[in-house]
């Protein structure tokens, strides 16, 4: 992150490793930051819990258009489990943790906004999942870590990876990727479908994620969530059922101030000014 875009030590909570920043210079865009450098963001029992709380709160902030993921420390996104923390933990731990990490990413996967993971480092086992719960994934040109190296651990993927990687990429290439354990390069992540955006030259993910969060949220807040609902029901449902789902949810928006504020706007050749109302 360059000095225009790296969040501010000064605003970042003490001892927290896990917040939101809503960005000044982005109106609408908020940062979920990682904050363990040590570790490169390694997920802890404390990382899990405090990335659950700062769910809780941004769920339901009407003021959040889009959410970024990222690191606070430059070169870095999450390296996976804490598996020295991990070491000292028994059997019922494990579990739980894998079982609240299931849990968090699920609501992560779920919130009613866009978002995007910037990764600026090593994505590796429970880091790449946590960007699989993100709707847009960016790296960083200069990543070289990206994959699940599970098998070599003598475990799998357990927080979703099998499971969101295979609905994203398909059977073979997930098995592939899983099997082997490969590590991508970002550009390699990116011809496989497994993130969307490379940063350019010497810009970094977080740097790519804050242009494409500015054109996200150049829309109505409300249709930014109508259309990311019925995306994500897609799946779920059959054709006929999805489309009556749809437009359910564009009648919804029809009466919306945001949708009349949007035609005046266009009668006036100006920019909109929405409010999510």
């Amino acid at each position: 992150m360059d000095s225009e875009t790296e969040i501010p030590l000064q605003h970042q909570p003490q001892q927290a490793v896990a917040f939101l920043q809503p960005l000044i210079s982005h109106s609408g865009v908020t940062c979920l930051s990682l904050n363990r450098p040590q570790t490169k963001n390694a997920i802890s029992l404390k990382l899990l819990q405090e990335l659950g709380e700062c769910l809780d709160n941004v769920q339901f902030d009407k003021s959040v258009n889009v959410l970024i993921v990222n690191s606070t420390t430059p070169g870095s996104f999450c390296a996976g489990a804490d598996l020295a923390e991990r070491r000292t933990m028994s059997q019922i731990q494990v579990e739980k943790f894998l079982s609240d990490l299931r849990n968090v990413l699920g609501r992560l996967e779920d919130l009613p906004m866009p978002t995007i993971a910037a990764i600026d480092g090593p994505a590796l086992g429970g880091g790449l999942e946590l960007s699989l719960a993100c709707d847009l994934r960016v790296a960083g040109s200069t990543v070289t870590k990206i994959g699940f190296p599970e098998t070599r651990l003598g475990i799998i993927p357990g927080a979703g990876g099998t499971q969101r990687a295979a609905r994203l990429l398909g059977l073979a290439k997930t098995k592939d990727l899983i099997y082997t354990a490969r590590q991508l390069t970002a550009t390699e992540a990116l011809n496989l479908g497994l993130v969307d955006y490379v940063s350019a030259g010497s810009s970094t993910a977080f740097d790519r994620a804050l242009q494409l969060a500015g054109e996200i949220s150049a829309g109505a807040p409300l249709a930014l969530r109508a259309a990311k609902l019925a995306i994500s029901r897609a799946s779920e449902r059959s054709l006929e059922t999805g489309l009556d789902f749809e437009r359910a949810s564009y009648e919804h928006l029809l009466t919306s101030k945001d949708r009349t504020e949007a035609l005046q706007a266009f009668k006036e050749k100006r920019p909109p000014v929405f409010k999510g109302e």
